[in-house]
């Protein structure tokens, strides 16, 4: 994976709200457990593609999902 990102995100919150596993969630966008594990922690940022992949699962908006510091 690579550096550690200044994007923060509410996966870890969304995902137990809707009882979903990070394999189910890596499943439903097309990568790996440990990948959605890794963006949860903030240790790797996900494309844009799968950012707004996730963000749909979830029904939200991309910034309802991910943070990025003024």
């Amino acid at each position: 994976m690579g550096k550690p990102t200044l994007v923060t995100n509410r996966i870890t919150e969304l995902r137990t709200a809707a009882s979903m596993s990070q394999g189910e969630l890596g499943d439903q966008v097309g990568v790996t457990r440990q990948t959605v594990n890794a963006i949860e922690r903030g240790r790797y940022s996900p494309s844009l593609e799968v950012a707004f992949k996730i963000a749909r699962v979830f029904g939200v908006p991309l910034e309802g999902v991910f943070q990025y510091p003024d």
